[in-house]
């Protein structure tokens, strides 16, 4: 069995339930408002508890597959950390993988960088998760469910993951777009929740990661439509392309659409604004959805 492209649908995933190399995750995190940490990241176990797509185990984003010593959110854990807990979630080269999330594919998307960003090219996400999973009344399971052990090689590819000091190079750099995942009024500093100072990353341009998606059934838009978004301000042909959010999560279902219009090179700046802004020698720009001109 192989994965029929980056996306998969719910017909698909039906039909190979059971098979012996597949994998199948609900990697939902929930986030909860809070009005001291702007929001607190709070497992979904209970959720999959009461019902999930049959077959599937539970990936625990916060508490397994990020860094534990990181003052961020979901910072990427190391390569032996990410290598031992998906050893742990029974993955290896052989597998097959699938990824799904509630309430938004974004979650799915992150652990789908994850994987990328370690060396395994072996996952597809579900396109509208959950929700069209359960619309389309597709079969559900409350039963406990986990994958045998297997043995995990990560095989990191640096140029998937951007750092602060990358960014601040490519503020200034002609061939690089930074693309902001957060929607236009977090974008402009006009509102919306902030990660300690509104605005955006100067000479970044703002592609919302919910205008990717049709809203109703909670897919990725066709490619045609895709495409014409991320055309946009030279992004889609621009030389190096890396994407940021609040946190790191928003930012990988931009990256996940670039990939799929041929792609699979965009970086994602993991500590994105939880981190830029709480460094204050790095200015926060508001106003307007595009940065200045780069020379």
């Amino acid at each position: 069995m192989d994965l029929p492209g980056l996306l998969v649908d719910g017909a698909w995933l039906q039909k190979h339930l059971g098979e012996p190399r597949l994998r199948v995750f609900d990697c939902t995190t929930k986030l909860v408002p809070d009005p001291v940490k702007t929001f607190r990241a709070e497992s979904a176990r209970p959720e999959w508890e009461r019902g999930h797509v049959p077959g599937a185990a539970y990936i625990d984003l916060q508490a397994t597959l990020s860094d534990p010593a990181s003052g961020l959110r979901f910072t990427m854990p190391s390569a032996e950390r990410f290598a031992e807990a998906m050893s742990a979630l029974g993955v290896d080269d052989d597998s097959r993988v699938v990824l799904y999330s509630a309430a938004s594919n974004w979650w799915a998307t992150r652990v789908w960088w994850m994987l990328r960003a370690f060396g395994f090219d072996q996952a597809a996400v579900l396109d509208g998760g959950w929700e069209r999973w359960t619309a389309e009344s597709r079969p559900t399971c409350v039963a406990p469910c986990a994958y045998p052990r297997a043995r995990f090689v990560a095989r990191p590819r640096p140029l998937l993951l951007a750092n602060k000091d990358e960014v601040l190079a490519a503020t200034s750099a002609a061939d690089v777009a930074i693309v902001n995942a957060l929607t236009r009024r977090q974008h402009t500093g006009e509102g919306g929740v902030h990660y300690g100072r509104p605005g955006h990353i100067p000479s970044s341009v703002n592609i919302p990661y919910v205008d990717l998606i049709d809203r109703d059934t909670n897919t990725f838009r066709p490619p045609a439509e895709l495409r014409a978004i991320l055309e946009r301000d030279g992004v889609l042909s621009a030389g190096r392309v890396i994407t940021y959010c609040g946190g790191g999560i928003a930012a990988t279902g931009v990256a996940f659409a670039l990939a799929l219009l041929g792609r699979p090179d965009v970086a994602v700046y993991d500590g994105s604004l939880a981190e830029w802004c709480a460094d204050p020698s790095l200015n926060v720009e508001m106003g307007g959805l595009e940065g200045p001109p780069k020379p």
